[in-house]
């Protein structure tokens, strides 16, 4: 599971360790040439006099480097006319402006102290400039969708400008930690509890489910009514998919399997008119859940997807779920984002996920539609749906926990 994924992040943790190799590398010869200039000063003090010479030889040498630049500026301001005042008040108020605003560059003095003091550099944004594109790309790779890898980037960055990092620390731990935040709080935003979700709802809870043809979505209903049936909820299954041949058949095994109800009609008719039956069986027989299968429809068939809005105008679903397969990487975002155009969905199930290599439909299908992943499918049979959190994800995408 998301072997591609795990592949794909190591040239960003190459990238990255690259860069602060070669930053350490920079400042250490940088800092070798102040503590030279202060050898004299350094030999005749003790050893918290070498803290203090090379730290008065640090702050010396950024005041020279500041001197020669205001000194500069003096000659010049001298010999200009008076006209040119203007144009030096305009000149300090602009950088008075740009002192006010918050810093993604240090000063010498700080990178010098950070690397001689507490051995540690500090990642600026220059920094981060070819490591952001290798992230990017293994992304994109992934089947993450192009918005999605952008705000993750923005994250990962935001995360790693200003960070110190000590020298010899293990640079592909901190690339790791700031992805990890970043995809938590991505997956994290759109999230829903599906079992307090149904614990709050007023009874018979409807879930309607759409989807495209094949994805799994008749299975996926009958593995939502075990996940129900083993926290005691009572479950009505409704066979609205009176268009495909055998997929009444389908359902009626899943509930024999399952000694569920399952309310029909013939093949043909109208499913608005199946699913409402099924409700009113719910409510007369006191049952919590009606779960209904509706036959699976490209959003480009207009009629089928004119049915779809009357069915959900008619049964007036408490929740709406498409059903996709996460091995079809962007095509199911794709898929999901027309669908909630057409009728807004509640939230997405992704199949097959235990064959997905990549886990950019995971990573992608809330943030794209704006409504939360409430199931992963991870094998064939009733118990092999597991109840989505950000955690769970991101600790596989990772490779930090078993499949």
């Amino acid at each position: 599971m998301f072997n591609r994924f795990k592949e794909k992040l190591s040239g960003f943790k190459e990238a990255l360790s690259s860069k602060i190799a070669e930053k350490v590398s920079l400042a250490e010869k940088l800092t070798g040439k102040i503590n030279g200039n202060s050898e004299e000063a350094e030999n005749s003090k003790t050893i918290s006099g070498n803290s203090a010479a090379s730290t008065e030889a640090i702050s010396s040498h950024a005041n020279r480097l500041t001197g020669q630049k205001e000194s500069g500026s003096s000659a010049t301001s001298s010999s200009a006319s008076p006209s040119a005042r203007p144009i030096a008040s305009d000149r300090a108020s602009d950088r008075a402006e740009v002192n006010s605003k918050p810093k993604s560059r240090f000063s010498f003095l700080e990178k010098a102290k950070s690397l001689i003091f507490e051995q540690e550099v500090i990642l600026e944004e220059k920094d981060l400039e070819e490591p952001m594109w290798a992230l990017e790309m293994a992304l994109l790779e992934s089947d993450v969708a192009l918005p999605v890898a952008e705000e993750i980037v923005r994250e990962v960055k935001a995360d790693l400008v200003g960070k110190k990092k000590k020298i010899g620390a293990d640079t592909g731990a901190i690339a790791e930690q700031s992805l990890r935040s970043a995809l938590i709080s991505l997956l994290s935003r759109n999230h829903l509890d599906f079992d307090e979700y149904i614990k709050d709802k007023e009874k018979p809870v409807k879930i309607l489910f759409v989807g495209v043809n094949g994805t799994g979505k008749t299975t996926s209903i009958a593995k939502v009514a075990r996940y129900l049936m083993d926290q005691n909820y009572s479950v009505v299954l409704a066979a609205g998919d009176t268009f495909r041949a055998g997929a009444i058949e389908q359902l009626e095994v899943h509930g024999e399997k399952l000694g569920l109800k399952v309310v029909k009609h013939k093949t043909g008719g109208d499913p608005a008119a199946v699913i409402f039956d099924a409700v009113e069986y719910a409510k007369a027989h006191n049952k919590d859940v009606v779960l209904a299968d509706t036959a699976g429809r490209l959003h480009t068939n207009i009629n089928l997807m004119d049915q779809m809005r009357k069915i959900v105008r008619v049964t007036k679903p408490d929740l709406l779920i498409f059903v996709d397969e996460a091995i079809a990487g962007n095509d199911a975002v794709e898929r999901a984002r027309l669908f909630n155009e057409s009728v807004p969905i509640g939230g997405s199930i992704l199949t097959k996920t235990d064959a997905d290599a990549k886990g950019g439909s995971a990573i992608s299908i809330a943030y794209i539609t704006g409504k939360p992943v409430l199931f992963l499918g991870v094998g064939q049979t009733y118990p092999d749906l597991v109840k989505f959190e950000p955690q769970w994800l991101v600790d596989r995408l990772m490779g930090e926990a078993e499949a």
